[in-house]
């Protein structure tokens, strides 16, 4: 592993997206890193010499939804959480948020921070994300956790379930995927879409603080934040043809952690990766929804250990 110092530009006070202040974690440096011609944000520390861990974060959130878990791994992990491209302090490109595109550039980021192999912990799209990546960058990951996602052509179901107990977990596929009328309703609204969502989907009202609440809301009303964010629903059908076009080729050979919850999206995250991958375990986080790293980050720290810790 090389010194990070050397591959990264080190930005302490100001990031690409303007009006968006940082939020900062002690024992972590920002970095922004060039990923295939875009600015990635990344969040760097942990104990330099230890295996890697990256993680991913889904919607509507940026890499802080990871604030809890981070430290709880510092002391035997370099750990780095990363915006994906449109997500937080990272560059919003016009184009390319189909998972495959995104996992590319994620791939390069985490080269540019002086990685060669590497841990990767991934939620919601940041699951999109991490599954695509483990498909085109195996022979570089140790081990793959993927939290409580429903993946594109993978374990999103084809159909939208309408009953009342599922509805309400899955409608916003179809609306974020309408062009125009999700931004012509949410524009100045941001922060009551972002509330609805990690309050209803998470178990208890009170996993996220106000704070919580303004910091993802001003994350999607910066600089096309919004419009990003949207665009991996509206890529999710590329997406999933080009993750049946990649396991036409060959099933999953990393080792891949499922995590899911007692009150998630997903009731049994290494069920449903199964038939595509050669090595699945999994475990299930009680008291929690969707948001588990939020919810339960020392069940989710102790689950990517005890992963790392048996080599995957």
């Amino acid at each position: 592993m090389t010194d990070p110092a050397t591959t990264t530009r080190h930005v302490s006070e100001a990031g690409p997206v303007r009006h968006l202040p940082l939020r900062d974690l002690d024992g972590f440096t920002h970095r922004w890193v060039d990923a295939d011609g875009i600015r990635l944000h990344a969040v760097d520390g942990g104990r330099p010499a230890g295996p890697a861990v990256v993680l991913l974060a889904g919607f509507p959130q940026t890499w802080w939804a990871w604030r809890k878990v981070m430290p709880r791994l510092a002391d035997r992990f370099r750990v780095i959480a990363i915006d994906l491209p449109g997500q937080g302090h990272s560059e919003r490109p016009e184009h390319g948020y189909d998972t495959h595109t995104v996992a590319a550039r994620v791939h390069a980021a985490v080269e540019a921070l002086g990685v060669s192999t590497y841990w990767l912990a991934a939620h919601d799209i940041g699951a999109w994300v991490a599954f695509s990546l483990a498909l085109n960058h195996g022979s570089r990951l140790r081990g793959v956790a993927l939290l409580d996602a429903g993946i594109p052509g993978i374990t999103l179901p084809e159909a939208i379930p309408t009953g009342p107990a599922r509805a309400w977990k899955t409608w916003h596929f179809a609306f974020h995927v309408v062009p125009d009328l999700p931004e012509t309703l949410l524009l100045g609204r941001e922060r009551d879409y972002v509330g609805w969502f990690l309050k209803t989907k998470a178990l208890s009202p009170h996993a996220f603080d106000d704070a919580d609440l303004d910091h993802y809301a001003a994350a999607l009303a910066a600089d096309g934040g919004l419009r990003a964010s949207l665009a991996y629903y509206r890529d999710a059908a590329e997406s999933a043809r080009r993750n049946h076009q990649a396991l036409a080729r060959q099933h999953l050979t990393v080792p891949v952690l499922g995590i899911s919850s007692s009150h998630g999206s997903i009731p049994d995250m290494a069920a449903s990766i199964g038939p595509w991958a050669d090595d699945t375990t999994g475990v299930v986080v009680p008291g929690a929804g969707h948001y588990i790293p939020d919810e339960q980050p020392e069940a989710v720290a102790a689950a990517l250990a005890g992963f790392i810790a048996d080599g995957g």
